[in-house]
């Protein structure tokens, strides 16, 4: 079977867009895609989210992952036969100890980028240029976590391992580029009111760990603040647990009316005490750069949604309703709740963030209201933070 969908030019403002190639039934899968490169958030792995370090599948089993986040070692999990994750098959870097989920991740890592990368026995040197990187990073962004500096040092390291360099830079040439003024608005964004300065100091220590005379323009400040806002407009967030695959497993399961009833309120009780304990914080999460996925715009009614079913780094993009071979696929950039504010207040969060107003059906629809946001929207008008684009970076 031919592909779902492809991507096409709309035009200079607009740019790429995705466009059904076929008629495509709702809750069908359009496609599954993997990244040109990914990488876990800092903080998340220093606070003990164990994730692959090539494919960001979770490491710890269901059990393990409930007991961490509830900070309850004794707590047991029924039907622990439904946990996908199989240790057993764990690999660790013989260098530098970095974990993978399997013998595939770890050469795959390997022939992409983690020659270059690897700490070898400096680990846990603090002098050691990438950790003095990654140190400047986490200082200066801190969670909820939308992007990470190492997800532009794979893509240097990639393009230093590879033999066929051109054909890197084209691959991460097709991500949407953008002027240097609105560049600057989303670098501004990820780093806050000491953006030129930490961006300086970034770009310093980058060189440092990372040089490269065939990429001498990424280096450049005009380059690295490129660089930066590629990442921080296409870099789609990436959330795997192995809980919820668990659980998902669970409700999968043939039970008995009482055992399913049991079932249910052990979970959902869980679930309300890990919240307790943990927050919103419940997944391995990073982020990767997708060429197709990027292609996506943006719709408050989005006809389709990404997700990370695999519990790893390949991204499902799922039809929510019947889309018309040549009609456009949109997600939607807004989680539920942004989705069902005003038109000024969603316009005002995608402008901050994606650096553009919405036209879509519902926007055009609502184009008369008043510019003003309801009364209790006002109040909540500071709050859109970053934790709310978490799921949702992705391209313009």
């Amino acid at each position: 079977a031919g592909a779902a969908a492809e991507a096409r030019f709309i035009s200079s403002a607009k740019g790429k867009g995705l466009f059904a190639t076929k008629n495509i039934r709702k809750g069908e899968t359009v496609f599954v895609e993997r990244p040109v490169v990914s990488s876990q958030f800092l903080w998340n792995a220093l606070y003990n989210y164990r994730a692959c370090d090539h494919c960001l599948r979770a490491l710890e089993t269901a059990e393990e992952n409930a007991q961490r986040l509830l900070g309850r070692s004794s707590l047991v999990l029924p039907h622990p036969e439904q946990c996908s994750i199989r240790k057993d098959l764990h690999q660790q870097c013989p260098r530098c100890q970095v974990t993978y989920c399997s013998a595939e991740c770890r050469q795959a890592a390997l022939e992409q980028y983690h020659q270059v990368l690897c700490l070898g026995p400096s680990r846990d040197d603090p002098t050691h240029p990438l950790n003095k990187l990654q140190e400047a990073w986490r200082n200066m962004h801190y969670p909820p976590e939308t992007s990470s500096i190492m997800l532009m040092a794979r893509m240097v390291a990639t393009i230093k391992q590879a033999k066929d360099k051109e054909w890197w830079i084209k691959a991460f040439s097709q991500f949407c580029s953008k002027t240097a003024n609105e560049e600057e608005e989303i670098v501004h964004k990820l780093l806050g009111d000491k953006f030129k300065g930490q961006l300086e100091l970034l770009r310093l220590l980058f060189t440092e760990a990372l040089y490269d005379e065939y990429l001498s323009r990424w280096f450049t400040p005009e380059g690295f603040r490129s660089l930066f806002a590629l990442v921080g407009t296409n870099g789609q967030g990436i959330g795997t647990s192995s809980l919820s695959q668990w659980v998902h497993a669970c409700d999968a399961l043939d039970l008995p009316m009482l055992q399913r009833e049991e079932l249910d309120a052990f979970i959902d009780q869980l679930y309300k005490d890990i919240e307790k304990e943990s927050g919103e914080f419940l997944n391995c999460e990073g982020s990767g750069l997708y060429v197709l996925q990027s292609c996506c715009n943006h719709s408050c009614i989005p006809n389709a949604e990404t997700s990370f079913p695999e519990n790893n780094f390949l991204l499902h993009l799922t039809a929510l309703e019947d889309i018309e071979a040549g009609e456009e696929i949109c997600i939607s950039y807004l989680d539920c709740c942004q989705r069902e504010r005003s038109r000024h207040s969603r316009n005002k969060i995608l402008r901050e963030n994606y650096l553009f107003t919405c036209s879509c059906p519902k926007c055009l629809a609502q184009a008369d209201d008043a510019d003003v946001t309801s009364d209790e929207e006002e109040e909540g008008e500071g709050e859109t933070d970053d934790a709310e684009l978490e799921d949702e970076m992705t391209d313009v």
